[in-house]
């Protein structure tokens, strides 16, 4: 059994706390009836206009991740509630479909999937993400994948042929060298070793792949990045890029109870190093900033990041739109 830990949601009005221990968190599925799978974003953070979620919550359990606070929006918490409380989208391919078929759909690249990972274990038996790129092959509608699952592999074959008749690549989220470490901060998350295995498999299969840093989070993972970006080249990586950890509203709380629990020994270091490249915050919710960073830390980082890049042969990855965003005329990378 562990304690649940679901900091109170901001938007509801009272929450309740247990007398006792908390009873063990368990999986609840439940069925999301959107009307719309495709999502168009314009904020200048994101370098991406529209990406496809099958999945709402994400049972990898990373304790950084910045989507957590998306279950709030849905009257759950960022804890736990995120981890356990999954929402699929079983009709996400026929509205897919729906979409790219209209006469207006202009055949622009489709992230996969922007907020929650689309290769987390139910898509083992839901394949709700293996239907939305068998849709993408009907309509030879290119594609990026970023997932931290061994998963994708299953999909080899599927990806190839999108390639072949668009556009198609994978990134896998790396941000960890060490697999022990790895699992205090990541704790459902496969690996390191298992995600660099299914870069090498996919790369062998004829799959463009490459490598995100994300997150980067200052004082823990950052030495990290000259030896991820190696293993990246070594496992046929061809592209690199890296984000800055952004902690919103209740992700905070969840994020700061895992890093003192599980890494005591660098929990202050860590605090003090995120306040700084946040101008002495925990979080920068303005837009063309959340994805962002300051200061002398992170511009260290930010040059490690940059010469390893180089060591290695890699390309700094950008992601632009087949067609440019309204008011955005200027190519956007897609991390950092």
């Amino acid at each position: 059994m562990r304690r649940v830990e679901n900091p109170p949601n901001p938007y509801l009005s009272e929450h309740h706390e247990w007398l006792g221990p908390a009873p063990p968190a368990r999986l609840e599925v439940f069925e999301d009836a959107s009307r719309g799978i495709l999502s168009e974003n314009d904020s200048p953070d994101i370098p991406f206009r529209w990406s496809v979620n099958p999945y709402r919550g994400c049972q990898h359990a990373c304790s950084y991740c910045y989507a957590r606070a998306t279950h709030e929006y849905l009257g759950l918490g960022a804890g736990t509630d995120f981890d356990t409380k999954i929402l699929v989208k079983p009709e996400a391919a026929r509205l897919l479909a729906k979409a790219l078929a209209r006469p207006s759909w202009r055949r622009e690249r489709i992230a996969f999937s922007g907020v929650t990972d689309c290769y987390q274990p139910l898509e083992a038996a839901w394949k709700l993400t293996q239907s939305c790129l068998q849709v993408c092959c009907d309509f030879a509608n290119p594609v990026t994948i970023v997932t931290k699952s061994f998963l994708v592999v299953r999909d080899a074959d599927l990806l190839v042929r999108l390639h072949k008749l668009a556009r198609a690549s994978v990134f896998l989220s790396i941000p960890f060298a060490d697999d022990r470490v790895a699992r205090k901060v990541e704790t459902g998350a496969p690996p390191p070793s298992s995600r660099f295995q299914a870069m090498r498999r996919l790369r062998e299969a004829g799959v463009p792949v490459g490598i995100m840093l994300a997150p980067v989070i200052p004082g823990l993972n950052d030495r990290d990045i000259p030896t991820l970006l190696a293993r990246a080249a070594d496992a046929g990586a061809t592209a690199a890029g890296m984000m800055p950890l952004r902690l919103p509203r209740g992700v905070r709380e969840v994020f700061l109870t895992r890093l003192r629990r599980e890494l005591p020994d660098r929990a202050a270091r860590v605090e003090a190093r995120i306040r700084a490249m946040r101008g002495g915050d925990w979080n920068d919710a303005r837009f063309g900033h959340r994805m962002h960073a300051e200061g002398a830390y992170w511009r260290s980082v930010r040059q490690l990041f940059d010469k390893s890049v180089r060591r290695f042969g890699l390309s700094h990855e950008t992601r632009e739109n087949d067609a440019p965003k309204p008011n955005r005329p200027e190519q956007l990378r897609l991390f950092g």
